[in-house]
C-alpha cells in the first residue's frame, strides 16, 4: 500500500537483493547525464517476497529549486508471462510424438503435426481443409460415431480405439483422444485430437493371446480356449436345449512314431491330424489339441433328443476315425496311425466342464482296452470306478504317510513240518475300514506307482524283522522272501538300493529272498540278469513266484541266477482232479530237479495236497495248511510251538 513505501528506500522495498547494485548503478547514470533508459523487463519484490515480472520505466525531472525527482512506471507481466510459457508448452506437445490435429468447430482441419502426417502417409497440405471422414476405414457403423459425438456434446471429450485408413490404404488401428476447445461464450471454436498408432501393440497383444490360447504346432485352441468354449457352448445349450458332443481323441502307439522316425516326423504327423479334424467337422464346431497326441472335438447344436444327438456325434465320430485311418506322408515315409475315441454328451444342465472333459477321456481309455482304433460313450458306472479308484489311491497315500502298513508273515516249511522261513505279506489296517485285501489296493498302488514307496519300506522292514530274528537261535538261520514289483524291479537303482539297505540295517543278506514275477522277464532281461547278479553276490537269494503262469522259457531260466521255483497255487488248488494241473506241477518239479533249483509250492491247504506234493519230490510248502499269514508276534508263536513238538517228538 501507499503508506508501506512511503519514505522508504525504493531500491530496499522492491528490488532484489541480487539486482540492487546494478540498479543503483542505472539510476546514478540517469540522474548524472539526465536521460532515461529504455524501458526494460526485471524481477521485483511482491510484499509476499515473491518476485513479479514487470516491465520497468524511468524519467528524471528538475524541479524550479534545482531539484532531480524521478519518475518510475511498472507494468506487471505476470499474466502474459504465464501465457507465452503455455504457448511454449503447447508448441512444444503439438510437435510430440503423438499426432495431433486441430480442427473448427466444423471439424474441417486446420492444423497437423508432423507425427501425424507420418503415421497417416498424408502431408499437411493434402488434409487441411478436408474433414477427418477422409482417413474413415467403413469398419465403425453409425452407433459407434453416435456414441463419439455424444460423448463429446456431453462432457467435451471422447477417447478410444478406432480403425483408420492411411493414405496407402492400409487399415490400421489408433488410440484417439478428442477435446472441444470453448470460446469465451462457451460455444465449441475448435477440437483438438491427439492420435496414437497402436499397431505394434495390437499385434503384440494379439501374438500374447496366441500364445495364451492356442497351440503353437497345429495352431488350433489349446485347452485354456477349449474351457472357455466349452463354458459358453454349456451355457448355450442350456438356453437352447440342445445336446452338444465333446470327443475325446488319442492317437494309438504315438509313441512308436516318435521313437523310430523322429519327433520332427511326429510334429508332421500331429499337424496332418489337426487339418483332418478341421476338414471333417463344421466350420462353427471346435477342434482343440490339448497335448502330446490328445485331441478335442466340441460339437454344438446337436438334436434336443439325447438319441438322436447321440446317433449325430456317432456319425461324425466314425467320419473321423475313417478319415484318420488314411495314411500320412511324412517327409517320404508313409506312416499309419488309427485314433481311439471318446465321446460324451451336453446339454448345459448340472455338469462343470472338467467332468466333461473326464467323462470323455474315461470313455477314449476304454476304446483303447477295447481293441483302439474305435469309439466308445462315457459310462456313468465307470466313473463310479474311476471316483472310487481316486479315493483309494488318496487312502493309500495317507496310510503309507501314517503307518497304517504292516507285515504279515506266512511259515514255509519242509516236509517234516519244520520252518525254514516265511514270505513277507504287506496288509493294511485301514482306519475305518479294517484290513483292506491285497488284491484290492496292490494293483492301485501298482498302477498309481505307490508301490514304489510302499516297496522301499517292506523291504527295509524286512530287513529290520531279520535283525530282530538274528538275535533268537531259534529263527537266526531263517530265510524271509519278500515280493519285489517289476516297476520296483526295474528302478535303475535297484540294486544299489538293496546293498545300501542290507549295510544299514545289519541283515544278514544270505537271509533274504527276493520273489520275482515272470512278467518282469518280458522286458530288458539283459538288465535283469545284471541287477540280480550283483545282489546275488553278496548272497541275497532269488526265487521265480507263480511259476507257469507267465513268460518263462528254458532259456531265460538257465541264464537267471535263481535259487528257486515257486508253484503257483492256482496249480496246486486242484492238483488232485485235475489231470492237466497235476501234469503241470510234476513237469516243474522235473525242471527244478534238471536245473538244480528248489521248488516251493504255495497254496497248500489239504494233507491230500501235500502227499501229492511229497510223492512227486517237493520238499518245501506254503499254505493255510500250516498257518495262514500272521503277524510277527504271532509268527514267533508258530515258529516255537513247532520247535517245542519236534524236541518232544
Amino acid at each position: 500500500s501507499e503508506e508501506e513505501v512511503l519514505g522508504r528506500n525504493l531500491v530496499e522495498v522492491l528490488v532484489p537483493p541480487e539486482a540492487r547494485s546494478e540498479f543503483r548503478s542505472l539510476i546514478a547514470g540517469m540522474l548524472e547525464s539526465g536521460r532515461a533508459p529504455e524501458a526494460r523487463e526485471m524481477l521485483l519484490l511482491h510484499r509476499t517476497g515473491r518476485e513479479v515480472p514487470v516491465l520497468t520505466g524511468h524519467a528524471a525531472v528538475t524541479g524550479h529549486r534545482n531539484d532531480k525527482e524521478l519518475f518510475r512506471f511498472d507494468i506487471d507481466l505476470s499474466e502474459r508471462k504465464q501465457t507465452e510459457a503455455e504457448l511454449r508448452v503447447a508448441a512444444t506437445a503439438f510437435e510430440a510424438q503423438e499426432g495431433m490435429m486441430v480442427t473448427d468447430a466444423h471439424r474441417r482441419i486446420l492444423r497437423v503435426n508432423e507425427a501425424f502426417t507420418r503415421i497417416s502417409g498424408y502431408e499437411d497440405v493434402e488434409v487441411i481443409g478436408n474433414t477427418p471422414t477422409m482417413f474413415s476405414s467403413g469398419w465403425h457403423d453409425n452407433a459407434f460415431y453416435e456414441e463419439l459425438n455424444a460423448s463429446l456434446a456431453s462432457t467435451g471429450t471422447w477417447q478410444g480405439e478406432m480403425w483408420n485408413r492411411r493414405k496407402n490404404g492400409e487399415i490400421h488401428p489408433q488410440w484417439l483422444h478428442i477435446t472441444a476447445v470453448n470460446d469465451e461464450t462457451g460455444a465449441v471454436s475448435h477440437f483438438v485430437a491427439t492420435v496414437t498408432d497402436i499397431t505394434q501393440r495390437k499385434a503384440a497383444e494379439d501374438q500374447i493371446r496366441q500364445l495364451a490360447f492356442y497351440d503353437p504346432l497345429t495352431g488350433l485352441p489349446n485347452r485354456r480356449m477349449l474351457i472357455d468354449r466349452l463354458r459358453h457352448a454349456l451355457a448355450s445349450s442350456a438356453r437352447s436345449a440342445h445336446c452338444g458332443a465333446l470327443l475325446f481323441i488319442d492317437l494309438d502307439h504315438f509313441k512308436n512314431l516318435n521313437d523310430t522316425l523322429g519327433h520332427d516326423k511326429g510334429d508332421l504327423l500331429l499337424q496332418q491330424v489337426a487339418q483332418r479334424l478341421l476338414d471333417t467337422v463344421r466350420e462353427e464346431d471346435t477342434v482343440a489339441r490339448l497335448g502330446g497326441d490328445e485331441y478335442v472335438v466340441m460339437l454344438e447344436g446337436l438334436d434336443e433328443f439325447h438319441d438322436i444327438a447321440a446317433s449325430q456325434a456317432t456319425a461324425v465320430g466314425e467320419k473321423i476315425i475313417a478319415k484318420l485311418n488314411w495314411p500320412y506322408q511324412l517327409a517320404g515315409h508313409e506312416f499309419h496311425s488309427t485314433p481311439s475315441m471318446g465321446l460324451t454328451l451336453f446339454n448345459g444342465h448340472e455338469v462343470e466342464v472338467e467332468d466333461l472333459l473326464k467323462q470323455a477321456d474315461l470313455a477314449m481309455y476304454q476304446a483303447k482296452g477295447a481293441g483302439r482304433n474305435g469309439l466308445r460313450f462315457y459310462d456313468p458306472q465307470m466313473q463310479a470306478a474311476v471316483t472310487k479308484r481316486a479315493e483309494l489311491e488318496a487312502d493309500i497315500r495317507q496310510g503309507i504317510l501314517f503307518g497304517q502298513f504292516v507285515l504279515f508273515f506266512q511259515p514255509q516249511v519242509d516236509k517234516s513240518g519244520c520252518v525254514m522261513g516265511a514270505e513277507a505279506l504287506l496288509r493294511w489296517n485301514h482306519p475305518t475300514r479294517g484290513m483292506v485285501s491285497p488284491a484290492e489296493f496292490i494293483p492301485v498302488a501298482e498302477d498309481s506307482g505307490q508301490i514304489l514307496t510302499l516297496g522301499s519300506w517292506i523291504l527295509e522292514a524286512a530287513c529290520a524283522q531279520l535283525v530282530a530274528w538274528a538275535a533268537d537261535p531259534e529263527t537266526r538261520a531263517l530265510t524271509l522272501a519278500v515280493n519285489v514289483s517289476s516297476r520296483q524291479f526295474r528302478q535303475q537303482d535297484f540294486a544299489q538300493h538293496i546293498l545300501d539297505m542290507l549295510d544299514y540295517t545289519g541283515a544278514n543278506p544270505h537271509c533274504l529272498k527276493l520273489e520275482l514275477t515272470e512278467s518282469l522277464l518280458a522286458d530288458n532281461l539283459d538288465d535283469v540278469i545284471v541287477k540280480m547278479s550283483a545282489l546275488r553276490a553278496r548272497g541275497v537269494g532269488f526265487s521265480l513266484d507263480d511259476f507257469g503262469t507267465g513268460y518263462s522259457s528254458l532259456s531265460y531260466l538257465k541264464r537267471l541266477p535263481l535259487d528257486q521255483l515257486k508253484i503257483d497255487q492256482s496249480f496246486v488248488r486242484d492238483v488232485l482232479t485235475d489231470p492237466n494241473d497235476a501234469a503241470i506241477v510234476q513237469t516243474i518239479l522235473a525242471l527244478g530237479k534238471t536245473l538244480g533249483l528248489k521248488v516251493i509250492a504255495e497254496g497248500v491247504e489239504t494233507g491230500e495236497q501235500r502227499d501229492f506234493l511229497v510223492a512227486n519230490g517237493c520238499n518245501s510248502y506254503q499254505g493255510y495248511l500250516y498257518s495262514r499269514p500272521v503277524p510277527a508276534d504271532e509268527f514267533l508263536r508258530y515258529v516255537h510251538a513247532v520247535s517245542v513238538r519236534k524236541d518232544a517228538a
